[in-house]
């Protein structure tokens, strides 16, 4: 099996998506790779176990992509053998009313993990210079002061926005939260049949929008839009990564082992060892359990 070197995956120096790759053959067998995946979420459970004793770090785990990249279906495999209280999903939607009267990164403050735990955000706050600034006219309804009209939202809107979001990640880490970014790099092509499948399969219509359709003939304006979000946005406290996400399977084991592998490089993430009393009355308590 092809080994997984996260350098090849971290944004760290200026990209072009058009020449990212979108599809990684691992050398083995679809099964394989659901093995090796099942192998590798055992192990971040056990992980996150050690955190939430430790106390000292969060994880937070931001999947953007396109639409029908597979970031539903990522969380649940990745995810899956974590204890339920170790995990938070937090899928962002249309901002709500409530939201809309708070700053733009108010309802992603108030929704990440607590030390000890991994926080998801399935879409996350660069939704606010991604559809955004595809769609300008979107700010209108955050009613910002000075900005009256959609000709008002120019390039140093957007310099400042990526600036604030800068600051915020930089906080998050400068206080025990380790934070990952990924985007789910799909192919247009990859998207059209998987829309197609969405259609042809009942059971899976319920997840096609004729919304879809609209946002997928901006394709290219989204791409830039994502290529100078990661361009502006990865840094060494909060890396992005670029996924190939053609085939979900391997999109799922990547994540996986650039999130293993990161955390593992931290020494100091260990389980707490007992005081010196309750070490040295051991055998006491287990003598006085047992005598019960």
């Amino acid at each position: 099996m092809k080994v997984i070197e996260i350098d090849d995956f971290k944004v760290s120096s200026q990209i072009n998506l058009k020449y990212r790759s979108t599809l990684l053959d691992l050398g083995v067998e679809e099964d394989e790779v659901k093995k090796q995946l099942k192998k590798l979420r055992k192990k971040l459970g056990k992980l996150q176990d050690t955190m939430y004793a430790h106390g000292k770090y969060a994880a937070l785990i931001c999947l953007q992509g396109m639409d029908t990249a597979g970031k539903d279906s990522l969380i649940r495999e990745v995810f899956k053998d974590f204890n339920v209280r170790g995990v938070e999903v937090h899928s962002f939607k249309v901002p709500t009313e409530l939201e809309l009267k708070h700053d733009y990164l108010w309802r992603h403050y108030i929704a990440l993990p607590a030390r000890g735990k991994f926080g998801v955000f399935n879409r996350t706050h660069y939704e606010n210079v991604l559809v955004t600034r595809v769609h300008p006219y979107y700010i209108m309804s955050e009613n910002i002061p000075g900005i009256n009209d959609v000709s008002d939202i120019d390039e140093a809107f957007w310099d400042k926005r990526f600036e604030e979001i800068n600051n915020f990640e930089k906080h998050l880490a400068d206080n025990g939260t380790l934070v990952f970014k990924f985007f789910l790099n799909l192919s247009k092509e990859e998207q059209k049949n998987r829309l197609l499948r969405r259609l042809n399969l009942k059971e899976k219509n319920w997840k096609f929008s004729s919304g879809d359709l609209k946002e997928r003939k901006l394709w290219d304006k989204y791409q830039d839009c994502y290529e100078d979000a990661i361009n502006r946005t990865s840094k060494p406290h909060a890396p992005w990564f670029t996924i190939p996400a053609d085939n979900k399977p391997t999109a799922r084991y990547i994540v996986a082992k650039i999130l293993h592998d990161s955390l593992k490089e931290y020494s100091d993430i260990k389980e707490p060892e007992l005081g010196e009393e309750e070490q040295s009355n051991i055998q006491k308590y287990k003598d006085e359990l047992n005598s019960e």
